[in-house]
């Protein structure tokens, strides 16, 4: 049952709209929208689809295909801390948007994931989608930077992930058929199309069969070990400096890396050399892209993935076995862990000649390592798609 069907059937009418909004994958950029970064994304064609409907009373009313029990507050009476379940984005969303805007119109409505959950940012999908909605019954326009701002303040400040604006804006700014070339530092972009000598691609998920809650995860600790490695490096060379939470390894010259360094704690060294080496992954990723070089694109890709591991010490022992086995599978351009790393899925850029025997042999190879996973571990094919419509 869809999301529509599922509205129609619990609330005895047809929904006013459905919103859907994209996944994302990121190919190159990992782990330093942060710091102010530059990244790269696609939006694909599977994501989150909200089927929704207008609440008179001031009531929010949600339901979700992909987790029990319903989730239900008002717009002027949001609890100013996470509850803790599934709907907490959404509550931070609601919060987020009545301090910008007065709400008047409540809302009900049910949510679809068409992929399992973990790597692709469903958490920002929803978020945008339900933005989206409560946004049109209340007669209220938004400009794709104030949802994307928006969006993050939910998670940011109210779900308390630390992430940047990789998820938001890929979701929103993405068309198809193009490369999302971003800087978070000034949300300057460019959307590069795919060149017409590239060799042909799809995008490959593959499901680790283990889900993954940011909240939970090291992923705030990697933040304040890049910070603190920021803050480090501006104080050993004399750097002007202000509040450590404003602190940003974009704002500190690699030249002060290289020369200080060594002077750097282990863990805050190996995260850094994440940070300056993706930095330079992804703008030689972005020109490799305009010229229709989708090998190098991907090998770019395979060099990040080992970084995020052993730089940047993520990805669990799943997300590791699929990497390698992806390295070594042909037909596979390249490809890395997706998302923050903490369990959830890798993604690949694909010759689509060899799917069949690329899915074979991953799935193969990856049961070998963990057979408990056989009902849970999933293979999906996508393409390129545009981000939200707004």
């Amino acid at each position: 049952m869809n999301s529509s069907d599922s509205f129609s059937q619990h609330y005895h009418r047809d929904p006013e709209g459905v919103v859907f909004c994209p996944y994302r994958v990121c190919p190159l950029g990992a782990h330093s929208d942060h710091q102010f970064g530059k990244v790269t994304g696609l939006a694909i064609d599977k994501g989150i689809h909200f089927a929704y409907g207008p609440k008179q009373n001031g009531v929010v009313e949600l339901l979700s295909l992909q987790f029990p029990k319903r989730a239900q507050w008002h717009i002027r009476q949001v609890e100013e801390k996470p509850v803790g379940d599934w709907a907490d984005y959404l509550r931070g969303a609601t919060y987020a948007l009545t301090k910008k805007h007065p709400l008047h119109v409540g809302i009900c409505g049910v949510i679809e994931g068409t992929m399992p959950i973990g790597g692709l940012s469903s958490s920002a999908a929803v978020t945008i989608a339900f933005l989206n909605a409560i946004c049109k019954v209340n007669q209220i326009t938004l400009t794709e930077r104030e949802i994307i701002d928006l969006a993050l303040a939910a998670e940011n400040d109210y779900v308390g992930v630390s992430v940047g604006k990789l998820d938001h804006s890929c979701e929103v700014f993405s068309k198809k058929d193009h490369l999302l070339y971003l800087d978070t530092k000034d949300d300057s972009f460019e959307l590069i199309p795919t060149n017409p000598a590239m060799k042909p691609y799809e995008i490959a998920i593959f499901f680790s069969g283990v889900e993954r809650n940011l909240a939970g995860s090291k992923f705030n600790m990697r933040v304040d070990e890049l910070k603190s490695a920021a803050y480090a490096l501006m104080a050993y060379s004399g750097m002007e400096y202000g509040r450590f939470e404003e602190t940003r390894l974009r704002s500190v010259p690699r030249e002060i890396f290289e020369q200080y360094k060594d002077r750097l704690p282990e863990n805050w060294r190996k995260r850094a050399t994440h940070f300056y080496t993706e930095f330079e992954r992804v703008e030689l990723g972005a020109e490799a892209w305009r010229r229709g070089d989708l090998d190098t694109f991907g090998r770019l890709c395979f060099e990040s993935g080992w970084s995020s591991i052993y730089n940047y010490e993520t990805g669990s022992d799943e997300l590791k076995a699929l990497y390698e086995i992806m390295q070594t599978t042909d037909g596979i351009y390249g490809g890395r862990f997706s998302g923050a790393g903490f369990k959830g899925c890798c993604m690949a850029l694909i010759d689509p000649a060899y799917k069949e025997s690329i899915a074979q042999r991953v799935t193969r190879e990856y049961l070998k390592v963990f057979p408990g996973l056989a009902d849970k571990y999933s293979v999906h094919f996508c393409h390129s798609a545009d981000g939200v419509k707004l």
